[in-house]
């Protein structure tokens, strides 16, 4: 994958400037109409989706499995994410892949899929190709290899649950959505992943890592002759699977109004949450709500001076999303600062926002696309219409067509009418009560963090 570059220029005026030049160009470097993907498919049933730039010297091949996180095993969260670990688990894999090849290996697993990404010279096309057939058909999960890989994420994962905001992020996704899948985070936890075992990884290969199940993006200066030859002889004997499995979980239960404080006893300072179920990935409302977050979390930082590393974010899934403001505040602090996030979502969701916030929020939005290299961003558009069976629109072009009056009715569908809000805040509980309702919840620092309405229905395993 071409490097994601990141420039930082320390000179006000001069990175106002190239922030907004940037900004314009990617909005008109993406709003052009997606190009169609040369579609074929193996008989294994591996769709391929070809897209030739004739003279590039180097190739994106993006691999995605179109089963992600929603399918973990009830109280096994993370079993997707360490069977995608177990694709690539040598670290000299990848220093291959730099030095050799001229590029980068990565690999993802979200809600919905799993995403192997390799770049690298056009003129190795066919080792790219063959290191994921590699991993694929050798997959290696012996019981010491599974040892191996459980033992890594769990050190990854004690050294992340460590922070206090991503404890406030697992307690806010719980509170929303309990225990349905979008309530655990995609990569498990110390709990869950402590209990996968080799034979959850063996059951999961099985029904989700299938050819038929699985979707081959390349992109780059190779021929299509070349690459259908690539994949017949390394791909073909990739086996497709018996049946498709539907995901079975039970819908999320309803919303805990009350407020959930997470007693973190000698903090002076409050990591807060608020949080609404959001929209789908296929919702015509998705892109633009984006819009809406970038413009809340503006109005936020102009009305509460108090909060600290403010985010506001709307993340789509296939079902539904969140959307979530949080930040940082000084303990005293903490019920105001929540009124106030309260207010400004209560008042755009009455006004439209001005055309001046509106430009803003865009011109943001947009730059954080303009990161991508535009053949992961074409990659990653043509995938999407796989896994989500929709068009393949452009978000900038979505995203111009928005207008203030659309991110109001927007903010009207999410904030308004009978949307129940979920409140986390972490801190010390001992300061933090008497702000709040006496209806609120207390619970000690602990790291399975799920709301009453449902705890006590185990949920069905996929």
């Amino acid at each position: 994958m071409a490097k994601i570059i990141k420039k930082s220029i320390s000179y006000g005026s001069i990175a106002t400037l190239v922030l907004l030049l940037a900004a314009g160009s990617a909005s008109r470097v993406s709003a052009q109409n997606v190009p169609p993907p040369n579609r074929e498919r193996l008989l294994n049933g591996l769709t391929i989706l070809y897209g030739n730039r004739p003279g590039e010297a180097n190739v994106l091949v993006k691999m995605r499995v179109h089963s992600g996180a929603v399918f973990d095993l009830a109280g096994k969260a993370g079993t997707m994410s360490l069977l995608a670990d177990a694709l690539f688990p040598e670290v000299t894999t990848r220093e291959y892949v730099a030095e050799q090849l001229g590029g980068h290996l990565e690999v993802a697993t979200t809600y919905e899929a799993i995403d192997v990404s390799i770049s690298g010279k056009a003129s190795e096309l066919e080792r790219i190709i063959e290191l994921i057939r590699n991993a694929i058909l050798n997959l290696n999960l012996s019981a010491e290899s599974v040892t191996t890989l459980r033992e890594a994420r769990l050190k990854q994962l004690s050294e992340k649950r460590s922070s206090i905001s991503d404890i406030a992020n697992r307690a806010i996704a719980a509170r929303l959505f309990g225990s349905f899948p979008y309530g655990n985070p995609a990569e498990g936890t110390v709990e869950t992943v402590a209990k996968i075992d080799r034979a959850d990884l063996m059951l999961a290969r099985e029904r989700f890592l299938n050819a038929d199940n699985a979707t081959l993006v390349v992109i780059g200066g190779v021929e299509k002759a070349a690459l259908m030859r690539a994949a017949r002889q390394l791909l073909g004997s990739w086996q497709k699977g018996d049946r498709m499995v539907p995901a079975t979980f039970r819908q999320a239960a309803a919303v805990d109004p009350r407020a959930l404080i997470v007693d973190h006893p000698g903090a002076n300072k409050a990591e807060i949450r608020l949080g609404v179920r959001g929209l789908a990935h296929t919702d015509r409302d998705a892109a633009a709500a984006s819009l809406l977050a970038a413009i809340i979390k503006q109005r936020w930082q102009s009305a509460d001076n108090e909060i600290s590393s403010p985010v506001v974010v709307h993340e789509a899934h296939a079902l539904n999303g969140m959307f979530m403001l949080g930040g940082n505040v000084p303990a005293q602090s903490a019920a105001k600062a929540i009124s106030t996030a309260r207010a400004v979502m209560q008042a755009i969701a009455k006004e439209d926002p001005s055309m001046t916030e509106l430009e803003t929020a865009r011109k943001t939005i947009l730059m954080k696309s303009a990161s991508l290299s535009p053949s992961e961003s074409l990659a990653d558009l043509w995938l999407d219409s796989e896994t989500y069976k929709s068009p393949a629109n452009n978000e900038s072009d979505e995203l111009n067509r928005t207008s203030p009056a659309d991110v109001r009715r927007i903010a009207t569908r999410l904030f308004e009418g009978a949307a129940p809000q979920a409140i986390v805040v972490l801190g010390n509980a001992a300061e933090l009560k008497s702000q709040f309702d006496a209806r609120a919840e207390v619970r000690t620092n602990q790291p399975q963090m799920k709301p009453v309405s449902d705890s006590s229905l185990p949920p069905k395993k996929p």
